[in-house]
């Protein structure tokens, strides 16, 4: 049976510990788990997705090179990546981008990408293109719009070589790591500046002020007391400290604030009642001006009532009987 090898399963882990920045609840601009896939469903036959139990005659993640040939195992090759939005470092990273920075590495001769075989991507969502270090197709189907397949020469996974240092280095180039390959804190206990600041002014703005005091930039003992209030209120069961403010910590006092943001500002119902039609004194207005036909009064009323389409018809024949008899200015 077709199997998800272990160096694979360590970059999806990786992905998922920092594109997934909200594990408790599935958001649009998280990767989420059941995007990023390993093995083909129990259907699919052929391609990278496959092992030596589903491949198929000629198939070409087999045939098409040595590397495949002599590394074909029960092992899948190949690694699907789907949608994702994030702020980091002052941009806005995304499938996209992500797709297009791991492309130029691989045209660039990268050392952590020579076991990468193929990638199919979209640079936009618009069109899908593909890199093929083999040179053999240069596309691939509309569902690579939204997510982008990695194939991986099979002796590199049958030899469990780690895939991780790409994207391991994207996600430093974007910020979320630091050069050691450690969480990116964004600020953390004895910082000082415009990124404390803001910290504070989030919090301060979330009802944390009497906790954090005024913001004043330096992140002290009241600015770790008000983040670790604020973690506590989000997950009960928190352990952090408050000492530092991770990229997860931001999206979710980011998320906080605007959802109190948008709240204050939402319009508020009308106490004003809404008018209240006289049908009765309708008909007979209408009746007074050749509208009622030969309906009763009471029954034309009564299907004044009943017929929003019908009242809106009749006035508006009413008022056009009414501009036509007013006499000029």
């Amino acid at each position: 049976m077709t199997r998800a090898p272990e160096n694979l399963m360590a970059v999806r882990r990786l992905l998922l510990d920092h594109l997934n920045r909200d594990p408790n609840r599935a958001r649009d601009e998280d990767l989420e788990p059941n995007e990023v896939g390993i093995v083909g469903d129990a259907n699919h036959r052929g391609g990278y997705h496959c092992g030596s139990d589903r491949v198929v005659t000629n198939d070409y993640s087999v045939v098409e090179s040595p590397r495949d040939r002599n590394g074909l195992t029960l092992d899948a090759a190949a690694l699907d990546v789907g949608m994702f939005r994030l702020n980091s470092g002052g941009r806005t990273h995304n499938l996209f981008t992500f797709s297009t920075w791991c492309v130029a590495q691989c045209v660039a001769g990268a050392p952590d990408t020579r076991d990468i075989r193929e990638i199919i991507y979209s640079p936009d969502g618009k069109v899908v293109r593909r890199w093929d270090r083999l040179g053999r197709r240069g596309t691939g189907d509309r569902s690579h719009l939204w997510h982008t397949h990695f194939s991986f020469f099979r002796d590199a996974i049958k030899a469990g070589r780690d895939q991780r240092p790409l994207f391991r280095r994207y996600l430093t180039t974007i910020g979320l790591l630091d050069a050691e390959g450690n969480v990116s804190d964004y600020v953390q206990y004895g910082d000082e500046g415009p990124g404390v600041y803001r910290l504070q002014y989030r919090l301060n703005r979330l009802g944390y002020d009497k906790i954090v005091g005024p913001a004043d930039g330096v992140y002290k003992d009241r600015t770790a007391a008000g983040v670790k209030a604020f973690e506590l209120s989000v997950n009960k069961d928190s352990k952090e400290d408050g000492r530092r403010v991770t990229a997860a910590t931001w999206t979710r006092l980011d998320d906080a604030y605007w959802r109190q943001l948008i709240a204050q500002h939402a319009p508020k119902p009308s106490t004003v009642p809404a008018p209240t039609i006289d049908y009765g004194q309708l008909a007979r207005t209408l009746d007074l001006h050749g509208l009622a036909g030969a309906i009763p009064l009471p029954q034309l009323a009564a299907m004044l009532a009943a017929d929003q389409t019908l009242t809106l018809h009749l006035v508006n024949e009413l008022l056009k009987r009414l501009v036509a008899v007013a006499p000029a200015p």
